[in-house]
């Protein structure tokens, strides 16, 4: 469905958990033979992938904006990331994978990296197209198989798509299928025992149930998950230039976005001056169907517009003041700035997933810092100032895997490690070869001597 106007765009099948078992045969048995061709052909479909995506990034970013509720700016961006995950996949098929280790006795001994066989990717809605492709074009191209599970109200975008991509590149039958489908698949998915990692991207609350399932069968988890993460605006930033970044950090994408600027902790020094620039932000961007060109568009369903706006209406019936927005039309939520936040309000405690703003007041660096870090998440951070280097000596003391200064929380490059801690996941295993290598090969430790060694016995 389309979510700006409820128009019905496609139709597809859905899965079971007996497909999962059926797509899992199949993929067994086809990794092997992936496998053992040479890294350069792996590496050329990969290549393939990634000149099919630029040659059709049209209709990549038509299925975002139509089915994800992209603007068209944020498609094409998106389609550009996916692309680069392919270029940067094809450059990890051909990698040094292995390394000699020294040893007391007289052979050769070396550790090398060998796929885990079949991977489970379980992809969101908000994002689905880079939040898919970050997982799948490394694990195929270091060998393994992929069982995908993409959300179904982006099943096209976030999953048909890669089908249909990775078929045209000339990847082998069965190496990679697409699963559409609700819970339970993803459940089947998780406890499929030929399936020995799962790369999933998603809520929080489902992270911990996929993390303990995983825990339970000895699989490999990889979760990337929510975030709250906070910009600081110290006194001596042009208040014009972070009313701006504050903005696109808070804005984007409706702000459902796991790195979204979900709180601004701005010094009371240019506070009053940085809340009315950011709400003149909020009441000019243009809301609707972004299809008819609108920057925003909207939210993903109901649900999420109905828990968007509890989480307003809540924290200004707790003192929070309404500076902007608090309104929809639709599914279409305004831009929202809340000013006079403070830490019991539940637009600083949660995650929001939507276009709000919450704006606290502080009086120091310390005090700054203190409530960045009062959260259970630890994803991504900025900070803005005049100084660059009095920003940057923050850094150490910011308990996130990710740290921008003098730019806002949103940012992603194929190349760079992405990935938080406590309840934004379980580190960075994605981003670069080494994060892509290590999340999705296992080590073997060989060792070779010219003769049969002799024992005692």
């Amino acid at each position: 469905m389309n979510p700006a106007t409820g128009e019905r765009i496609a139709t597809y099948a859905t899965a079971t958990p007996d497909d999962v078992d059926q797509a899992t045969t199949l993929a067994v048995d086809a990794q092997v033979e992936w496998a053992a061709r040479p890294a350069e052909e792996r590496a050329a479909v990969m290549r393939r992938a990634a000149a099919l995506i630029e040659e059709h990034s049209d209709v990549l970013g038509h299925w975002l904006v139509r089915e994800a509720g992209s603007g068209e700016g944020k498609a094409a961006f998106e389609a550009g990331l996916v692309a680069g995950e392919f270029h940067l996949a094809a450059a990890t098929a051909m990698m040094p994978y292995g390394q000699l280790l020294q040893s007391s006795r007289p052979r050769l001994s070396l550790a090398r990296r060998r796929p885990v066989g079949v991977v489970g990717v379980i992809s969101p809605f908000n994002f689905p197209a880079i939040l898919s492709a970050r997982s799948i074009a490394p694990a195929l191209a270091l060998g393994n198989a992929v069982v995908h599970k993409p959300d179904p109200r982006t099943t096209v975008a976030g999953g048909l798509f890669f089908a249909a991509l990775l078929e045209a590149a000339g990847l082998p039958p069965n190496v990679f299928s697409v699963l559409p489908g609700r819970a339970e698949v993803g459940a089947a998915v998780v406890d499929e025992p030929r399936i020995p990692v799962i790369s999933f991207t998603g809520s929080s609350e489902a992270g911990r149930v996929i993390g303990a399932r995983a825990g339970q069968l000895l699989k490999r988890a990889h979760l990337e998950l929510g975030g709250n993460s906070a910009l600081i605006v110290l006194d001596d930033v042009d208040v014009a230039a972070a009313a701006s970044a504050g903005a696109w950090g808070s804005f984007l994408h409706q702000g459902q976005i796991c790195m979204t600027t979900g709180r601004h902790l701005v010094h009371e020094a240019i506070y009053d001056e940085y809340v009315e620039r950011l709400a003149e932000k909020a009441r000019a961007i243009p809301v609707g169907d972004p299809s008819a060109g609108a920057p925003l568009g909207p939210l993903i369903d109901a649900g999420q517009r109905d828990k968007v706006h509890a989480i307003v209406t809540e924290s200004v019936a707790g003192g929070a003041s309404l500076v902007a927005g608090g309104e929809y039309d639709g599914l279409c939520y305004r831009p929202t700035v809340l000013g006079e936040v403070r830490p019991e309000h539940r637009a600083f405690a949660k995650e929001i997933f939507g276009p709000v703003a919450p704006v606290t007041k502080v009086a120091s660096v310390d005090e700054a810092v203190e409530l960045a870090n009062a959260t259970e998440y630890g994803l991504s951070l900025g900070i803005l100032a005049g100084d660059a280097f009095r920003a940057y000596e923050l850094a150490d003391r910011m308990r996130t895997g990710i740290v921008h200064v003098n730019d806002q929380t949103v940012d992603d490059e194929s190349q760079a490690p992405f990935g938080g801690t406590g309840l934004s996941g379980t580190g960075s295993r994605f981003g670069g070869h080494e994060a892509n290598i290590d999340a999705f090969t296992e080590t073997q430790w060989v060792t070779v001597q010219s003769q049969v060694a002799t024992y005692p016995f």
